[in-house]
């Protein structure tokens, strides 16, 4: 009986023990599904992570370089720009803004506006824009002293950012008038210049016709003083009129040039045929003086005989009776060039004015008395010379000792062809 009772108890213990195990078991089992699903889950959160990690850092270098690119536009800009944040922070100053910081624009990001912006008005103005400003934005024109000197800006400013925000960024950008308004005043005195020079023959064109047509011309004789007076001031319009035409195409870069080998000793020696009759008229001696070796060059026969006839008539003009004009001419084996000048024993210029006589109608204001001019062919010469021949033209003069103006003309393929 009691051996039973122990086979009972253990049968009954290993039951339960067999039941324990089966519970545990599957509780383990739960817990180890629920443990994988953790697992999974936290695997999945961590890739997502990961993910938008990788996210941000390429949203992030994508900001970067949209920056870089933005900056880069700002810096290639001839206009000064500053770009302030929210906060009143230099964000970005470009190249060009430079005069107008207390440091370099490459240190300005990060300083406050105020100290960096040397002028109060300009940064009292930009802070009041961080508030907001129209959808045009707002522009206007301010003085600022930038190395000593008042320079004329417009100005514009645009604010960015929500409507709603209390502060916004802005980009102000500053745009230098100084060359706009001196282009403004040559123009001006440009128009002012020719006017005048041009009502002189049209205002004797004008009388002498009006004296024909009331019969003041008592004769033949008066009558063909008056034509002639007509005729020689319609050329001289006309020659006014070509030279401005020619000026402005060659400053506009429409004037085209057939370079062909011109032989320049012809050309000097067909200049003084065609002036001689002027130079005996006031007993002047010309003289040329060619070297023996050839004088070809690449270029615009036209237009360098023009140079040519130009230099010499001032020569002729501004040089007394019973003087002596000098045109000689040159290779330049080193620079590959042509020297010619025209040399005088004429009334000379001061060093002060030796510069501005190839300026647009500028004349040597002593000399007006002398004779007539229109301060046009010095310039025409500089153009022909230097635009369009790539050479260079210049005067050397002492006052009362006479002047001397040379051009140098590069040779071109003509000496190469010749050398070869």
């Amino acid at each position: 009986m009691f051996t039973e009772l122990i086979s009972i108890s253990i049968i009954v213990s290993t039951t339960a023990i067999a039941v324990v195990a089966f519970f545990i078991a599957k509780k383990w089992k739960k817990l180890g599904a629920e443990a994988v699903a953790a697992l999974q889950t936290a695997k999945l959160d961590a890739d997502e992570a990961k993910a938008n990690l990788e996210s941000a850092k390429i949203h992030g270098c994508i900001d970067r370089t949209r920056r870089r690119q933005v900056e880069a536009v700002f810096d290639v800009l001839r206009d000064s720009v500053l770009v302030v944040d929210a906060h009143g922070e230099i964000l970005h100053a470009n190249g060009c803004a430079e005069g107008l910081l207390f440091v370099a624009p490459s240190e300005a990001a990060g300083m406050p506006l105020a100290d960096v912006v040397i002028d109060h008005q300009l940064v009292s103005t930009i802070s009041d824009a961080r508030c907001g400003l129209p959808k045009e934005g707002r522009q206007y024109e301010q003085e600022i002293q930038v190395g000593g000197e008042t320079v004329a800006y417009e100005v514009h400013l645009q604010s960015v950012g929500h409507k709603d925000e209390a502060m916004h960024a802005v980009v102000t950008v500053l745009r230098d008038l100084s060359r706009e308004r001196e282009i403004a005043r040559l123009k001006s005195d440009f128009v002012s210049k020719a006017s005048h020079e041009l009502r002189t023959p049209l205002s004797s064109i004008s009388a002498y016709i009006e004296m024909l047509v009331d019969g003041d011309a008592a004769d033949e004789t008066a009558r063909q003083e008056f034509y002639a007076v007509i005729s020689t001031e319609t050329v001289r319009l006309q020659r006014m009129i070509n030279n401005l035409l020619n000026i402005s195409q060659i400053e506009a870069g429409l004037m085209h040039i057939d370079r062909e080998r011109v032989e320049f000793g012809e050309l000097v020696e067909r200049a003084v045929r065609n002036m001689t009759p002027q130079a005996h008229a006031k007993s002047l001696d010309i003289h040329t003086e060619l070297a023996s070796v050839d004088l070809a060059v690449k270029g615009d026969s036209d237009m360098l005989y023009q140079v040519v006839v130009n230099l010499l008539s001032n020569a002729i003009k501004y040089t007394p009776e019973g003087g002596r004009v000098t045109l000689s001419a040159d290779a330049e084996n080193l620079t590959h060039s042509l020297h010619f000048s025209v040399s005088d024993t004429g009334l000379g210029i001061a060093p002060d004015q030796t510069e501005k006589v190839f300026d647009k109608f500028y004349r040597v204001e002593n000399y007006r008395r002398v004779a007539q001019g229109t301060g046009l062919g010095l310039n025409l010469c500089r153009h022909i010379v230097e635009t369009l021949h790539s050479g260079q033209i210049g005067v050397e003069s002492q006052l009362g000792m006479g002047s001397k103006f040379w051009i140098s003309i590069p040779v071109g393929e003509c000496s190469v062809k010749l050398a070869a």
